[in-house]
């Protein structure tokens, strides 16, 4: 008789599929529809953007909707850690084509845009092509500022013990050849942190974790050193989860040495040297290493920045934090890691925001004041060691707020592992489709 029995891993194979859109908690929004014929103009053909176009076509089939974006191709950014930990090692498991994902009868104007003119209603791309709009979806992502610190080329990554996991897939491939190598031989490893408010901040956690995993694995622990520097007092915004990952970091066998008020702001590369700053006294100082991740300071790009009246004080989009509708402009939302929220900038914070953002303007459109409201849900699959992981979830208030029955936000498990490495995927490409 064939044995029909499988193990575990085939079982949650087979469930992945089901499961995939709920990883993420579903919106209770009503998707509301009209008939009207508007103009609405995306900034953006990451997750974001692409959310709410897909939404958009559906709820308002007579609106003329636009996307502007210079990028041709789409990638899922939280694959890049799978990725640079060796986990991936196919860089083309995050990559896709803009063309094969933007909804039919959506326009796509193929360039960045240079200039928003809110009072004139009015985007300028970089070609001074002029694109009038009744309603604008801000959705530009953030600017990764590398040339903030000083001395580095991002064309050395994954050379001389370079690395940094936000850059592109193949910046994260080369980090992962770069942690590679480091794990084999051992050495001092540096890990650090940006400044600024940061996309998925989990992800220099989760460097971390899976290089201190990589040199136990390799058998080097004996010769090596991890060390983060951390510019401020903590090293993640939720307390609850910060204090159980310093927990979890003196139980490793190669446990890392947390230094605070240490902002990294350049490098000698050919001496394998990192300078600090700390922020408080000015006070500089150098590093050697054999291993380094560079987590550049992030803003919002220049068209939010500096040439729009669109950023709050920080440089953010400043929009309301529940309704995501610019604070001035009532036919202007916001959504994505541009937005000037307290938390949100991860694919979490779009799953759960994009439908507020799409209800709101429709309502908007109709007359009506917005009333769903995001309460800044974000959600990050912490690794932890390979196959362990934490699924922690909080809200804007920094409350942990687990929406998985039996799984312990705080507690490392199987399930939490998974999730990041099969099942979150197509939950991604649910939420791009603006079908959760």
């Amino acid at each position: 008789m064939k044995d029909f029995s499988i193990n575990r891993r085939q079982f949650l194979q087979f469930t992945a599929a089901g499961v995939a859109a709920a990883a993420l908690p579903f919106s209770t929004i009503q998707a509301e529809t009209s008939q009207k014929n508007a103009r609405i103009v995306i900034l953006g053909c990451g997750l974001a953007g692409l959310a709410a176009a897909h939404r958009l076509r559906r709820q308002l089939p007579n609106a003329q909707i636009t996307m502007v974006d210079g990028k041709w191709e789409h990638n899922y950014q939280p694959g890049y850690t799978l990725v640079a930990t060796g986990v991936w090692r196919d860089t083309n498991m995050v990559k896709a084509n803009n063309d094969k994902l933007i909804p039919k009868g959506v326009r796509w104007i193929q360039e960045a845009a240079a200039e928003i003119q809110p009072d004139a209603q009015m985007v300028i791309t970089h070609s001074g092509n002029k694109l009038p709009y009744d309603y604008l979806i801000v959705a530009t992502g953030l600017r990764l500022a590398y040339d903030e610190i000083e001395g580095l080329d991002i064309l050395s990554f994954g050379q001389n013990g370079l690395a940094s996991v936000y850059h592109s897939p193949e910046t994260a491939m080369a980090s992962w050849h770069a942690m590679d190598a480091f794990r084999k031989k051992g050495g001092r490893a540096i890990m650090t942190l940006a400044p600024t408010d940061m996309k998925c901040a989990g992800a220099p956690l989760k460097m971390t974790f899976m290089l201190a995993d990589r040199i136990r694995q390799a058998g080097t622990a004996g010769a090596s050193q991890v060390d983060f520097f951390a510019p401020k007092t903590t090293i993640f915004s939720v307390k609850p989860v910060a204090d159980k990952v310093l927990a979890l970091w003196k139980t490793l066998e190669v446990a890392p040495q947390v230094h605070y008020h240490h902002q990294l702001v350049g490098v000698d590369m050919d001496k394998q040297t990192a300078y600090f700053r700390q922020p408080e006294t000015g006070e500089q100082s150098s590093e050697h290493y054999d291993f380094i991740h560079i987590v550049p300071p992030m803003y919002a790009p220049d068209v939010v920045f500096k040439n729009s009246d669109l950023a709050n004080a920080n440089g953010w989009l400043n929009v309301h934090s529940e309704t995501l509708q610019h604070s001035k402009y009532p036919n202007i939302f916001g959504l994505g890691d541009v937005n000037g929220t307290v938390r949100g900038k991860t694919a979490a914070t779009v799953k759960k925001s994009t439908p507020v953002v799409v209800h709101n303007l429709i309502r908007t459109m109709n007359g009506q004041a917005p009333d769903a409201l995001f309460d800044g849900y974000t959600s990050c699959p912490l690794l932890v060691r390979e196959g362990e992981a934490m699924l922690v979830e909080f809200n804007g208030k920094g409350d942990l707020t687990p929406t998985i029955p039996l799984v312990n936000p705080l507690q490392p498990s199987y399930f939490a592992w998974y999730l990041e490495e099969v099942m979150l995927k197509p939950a991604y490409m649910t939420v791009l489709r603006g079908r959760a």
